[in-house]
């Protein structure tokens, strides 16, 4: 009876956070706290649809940066013919957010799981105020979420969804990294190479250019919300001569030093792959925990490396924490903290105070520190207690969870 009484007051809380982020977004042009941030669909979105109706990609688009799968759900809308492109791209993606909101409520409603996650999501996620329904990267984190929570039943779900995503954008193929060894980790991979070559072979036959991206992604700077930004941005303060300027989508640094911090970034970013990779060779012991806690700490390390930090990031990190707390086992509970308070700020630098921290004032500055210093804390915490907890000796229960998982559960004494 609790948890059904807790079922539902989610499910409460769920429509009336909605309620209002759907309110905030219809009255975007009126400035409430903060600019607009729905033009993102009805402008650029809405272009690249009418582009991509005509069967090719939009290659020669600056903004144009994401893999040849966003496009399928950039087409998405017109499945709603009697709506609007916006109108129609908003509800698909409440649709999507209410998924994710349903996985993982269901998931944590299963024998030694926690409902935890689905209120991290429900209440995190307004966080961000009316941003995530004004972008797409609440469906590429539903397709990651539904990836990891099938991963206990079907690993070829598993491997099919989180291709897809990967298609989308990229990031979800990391939600692999924690397969379990042996089997599983073959019968995962097996199913993404086959999805996500099967998919990429149909777009590549159904439109034009559709590996246009590799050139725009190459060619984008610092922006100013990266952590390479927010030293950038304290460097303004001691007289550094950097200006900021709109480019590839997004206000970037421009001036002396700025490639060097790029290349920085890239080579960090580098760095947290071979850890990760390191982290792979040397782990031992798994917890039905742990594919959703390497996800996590995986996302984490090439966020904070990553020469773009966007608010929309801070969906995906959302959507994975939540996922970590369905598991009582998972050791991230204190990075999930971290990412709800990072969420929090992340909303006062876009959309309410952007025009600050675009100026470098002292209150946008100190807000990028704030922001990228607690998720900076949150990804070496996360990686740290993903080593030790694989790394170092377990109990006997962990070290034997791939081979229980797979074995049929006893039948219950009467």
């Amino acid at each position: 009876m609790r948890r059904r009484h807790l079922l539902v007051a989610l499910a409460a809380a769920w429509l009336a956070s909605r309620a209002l982020m759907l309110w905030l977004l219809a009255h975007d042009s009126a400035g409430i706290l903060g600019g607009r941030v729905g033009r993102e669909v009805w402008r650029t979105y809405h272009h690249w649809y009418g582009v991509l109706t005509q069967g090719a990609f939009p290659a020669h688009d600056t903004l144009w940066q994401y893999p040849p799968g966003a496009g399928l759900v950039l087409l998405s809308p017109g499945a709603l013919p009697w709506w609007t492109y916006f109108q129609a791209f908003v509800a698909l993606t409440v649709v999507s957010d209410g998924v994710i909101a349903y996985a993982l409520a269901r998931a944590g409603t299963r024998s030694g799981r926690r409902l935890a996650g689905a209120a991290v999501w429900v209440f995190g996620l307004p966080l961000l105020v009316r941003v995530p329904f004004a972008r797409y990267d609440v469906q590429v984190t539903a397709l990651a979420v539904v990836s990891l929570l099938a991963l206990s039943r079907s690993t070829r779900v598993c491997g099919a969804f989180a291709a897809l995503g990967a298609l989308v954008k990229v990031w979800p193929a990391l939600a692999l990294l924690g397969a379990p060894r042996g089997r599983d980790t073959r019968s995962v991979w097996a199913s993404a190479l086959l999805t996500g070559a099967s998919l990429l072979l149909v777009l590549v036959f159904a439109f034009r250019n559709p590996l246009a991206f590799l050139r725009q992604q190459g060619g984008r700077g610092v922006q100013i919300e990266s952590l390479g930004g927010t030293v950038l941005s304290l460097a303004r303060h001691v007289g550094w001569p950097g200006k900021v300027r709109y480019q590839y989508g997004a206000m970037e640094f421009t001036g002396p030093y700025v490639s060097s911090v790029a290349h920085a970034s890239l080579a960090l970013t580098a760095v947290a792959f071979g850890l990760l990779l390191l982290w792979r060779v040397r782990a031992r012991h798994w917890t039905e925990a742990v594919p959703f806690d390497a996800a996590l700490s995986a996302v984490l390390l090439f966020t904070v490396t990553s020469r773009v930090i966007s608010p929309q990031y801070m969906i995906w990190l959302l959507g994975l924490a939540a996922v970590c707390l369905t598991s009582r086992h998972t050791t991230q509970r204190p990075v999930a903290v971290l990412i709800l308070l990072s969420t929090a700020v992340s909303s006062a630098i876009f959309p309410v105070l952007y025009g600050d921290v675009i100026a470098c004032t002292r209150t946008g500055t100190g807000l990028l520190v704030l922001r990228n210093g607690m998720l900076l804390l949150a990804a070496v915490l996360s990686f740290a207690r993903l080593w030790r907890s694989t790394t170092l000796r377990a109990s006997s229960d962990t070290e034997s969870y791939p081979q229980a998982r797979r074995e049929s559960p006893a039948p219950a004494s009467l």
